[in-house]
């Protein structure tokens, strides 16, 4: 059988011999990128996923087989087709997720399911688009390759009824030319989560009022294609070598990136839309894409909320607070959110239904609830942790300060009921790290907007839900009474 699937020091290799063109603060990487301090972490960490893939115990469920036998695949690139094989996928996405407390919105399952679900969708693409989307996932998923993607224009002008006209200062990326060889783009687009330390990068439609044929397109293309190059964000762990004073930091930071278009020659067999006005919004709605994409969000969320609650138990435990019925209120409510997102996801799974291509595609209404109450609930979620916490977050020493002379006064002074000094200030660094820490707060960020603007999917949520029904409910109570 032919293993498809690659191992974590595989992946790191390809990686830096990619040389991809990463600039972070004001400087373009050299060498290794897997050693440089704004990356090893992460690279480290997305290496071990790749390794779970080979260890016997977790294999069976983290890969998947085709029909013959013949190959052995990650089980993101596995089309699902019925309700047993969903579940198999939510298990698959929340073993990974388990491995960073859901703190890695971008593990590869992530970019690689919207690679499945384009790639199984191939007929909703016109002509030869099809066959270029259906060849890019089965190299994929023969070669176990890892994506970055981006969606999104830079922010210059957010006005309703802004559109970018000029020709001498092209600012979001468009199409500039077109040749035998493909077509040219040129110009910036944001927000590639990861960008740089991928193999390829998948780029889809703006949504929105687009009007100029020049920025409809799709694509995906190798990390290192010339022209190509991402700026990335100040990196959160670049000073964060120590996992006791940074636990998520040091191993979890996946750094953004802008991605610059320099005269970028896309090959025509890269492409699988282009100046195709319709597939703007039908690419995500008519093939799934956003529903498969929001129940791998969703089931990641599910761990996330479960990793909040274990350290909001373990903070209230070891001072000993749990008695306090203000700390048991604040614990139910992260309870409460847990048990409620699992209910949404599987009511999503429970109603799920084959689309027009074979997928089995979980119901769109749960999956929008779980997306909006999340996206606005994570925030009070880590409220409740610093009240749990207080001012024991704020004077919390290092490890060097443990291993120096002042130890014996930090193991006197800093002692809990339940743990050595240690011991307490190693948890509650790690609660910091995720609440409180650069790190933390971009998480906070990250989940506030995950899936767009909390505004917009709200509005989306209205019109999609039928609520006829009800409405007919009141009237016929309405007419009752008048009898």
């Amino acid at each position: 059988m032919k293993l498809s699937i690659i191992t974590g020091d595989q992946y790191i290799q390809r990686i830096d011999a990619l040389n991809n063109e990463v600039w972070i603060d004001g400087e373009q990487v050299k060498g290794k990128i897997s050693e440089h301090p704004a990356f090893k972490g992460i690279l480290q960490s997305k290496a071990h996923l790749y390794d779970l893939q080979h260890d016997q115990a977790m294999q069976s469920c983290l890969t998947q087989t085709d029909g013959q036998g013949t190959e052995r695949f990650n089980f993101a690139f596995e089309q699902p087709t019925s309700k047993n094989a969903l579940a198999k996928r939510r298990a698959a996405t929340q073993l990974w997720a388990k491995k960073s407390g859901g703190t890695i919105g971008r593990s590869p399952d992530y970019v690689n399911t919207a690679i499945m679900t384009l790639g199984t969708s191939s007929s909703f693409f016109e002509d030869h688009f099809g066959e270029n989307i259906q060849q890019l996932f089965m190299n994929a998923r023969q070669n176990d390759l890892s994506f970055t993607h981006t969606f999104i224009n830079p922010q210059v002008n957010r006005s309703p009824h802004y559109i970018e006209f000029s020709k001498d200062e092209i600012i979001a990326a468009k199409v500039i030319e077109e040749n035998e060889n493909g077509i040219i783009i040129h110009g910036a687009r944001l927000l590639a989560t990861q960008g740089g330390i991928t193999d390829e990068i998948l780029v889809l439609p703006v949504g929105g009022n687009t009007i100029d044929p020049a920025y409809v397109y799709a694509f995906a293309i190798p990390s290192n294609t010339r022209g190509l190059k991402f700026i990335c964000r100040e990196s959160y762990a670049k000073h964060a070598s120590s996992s006791f004073d940074h636990p998520l930091t040091s191993k979890f930071d996946e750094v953004d990136s802008i991605v610059v278009f320099d005269h970028v020659l896309v090959p025509w067999e890269r492409v699988f839309v282009y100046q195709d006005l319709d597939a703007v919004t039908q690419i995500f709605t008519e093939t799934n894409l956003n529903m498969m994409l929001l129940y791998q969000a969703v089931c990641r969320q599910v761990v996330k909320t479960e990793f909040l609650l274990g350290l909001g138990e373990s903070l209230a435990n070891t001072i000993a607070i749990t008695a306090y019925q203000h700390v048991q209120d604040k614990l139910s409510e992260i309870i409460s959110t847990l048990e409620i997102m699992k209910a949404l996801l599987a009511s999503a799974e429970e109603n799920a239904q084959k689309n027009k291509f074979g997928t089995m595609v979980p119901d769109e209404k749960p999956l929008m609830v779980a997306q909006n109450y999340y996206q606005k609930n994570y925030a009070r979620l880590v409220e409740y942790l610093h009240l749990l916490g207080a001012s024991g977050f704020i004077s919390l020493p290092t490890e060097k300060d443990f291993d120096s002379s002042i130890g014996k006064d930090l193991d006197q002074y800093l002692q809990a009921k339940n743990a050595s000094a240690k011991e307490r200030v190693k948890l509650f660094r790690l609660a910091w790290d995720l609440t409180m820490s650069s790190f933390g707060s971009r998480q906070t960020q990250y989940e506030r907007y995950f899936f767009g603007d909390p505004i917009r999917l709200s509005s989306s949520l209205y019109q999609l839900y039928d609520k006829t029904e009800y409405v007919k409910q009141v009237k016929d109570f309405l007419a009752s009474n008048n009898d």
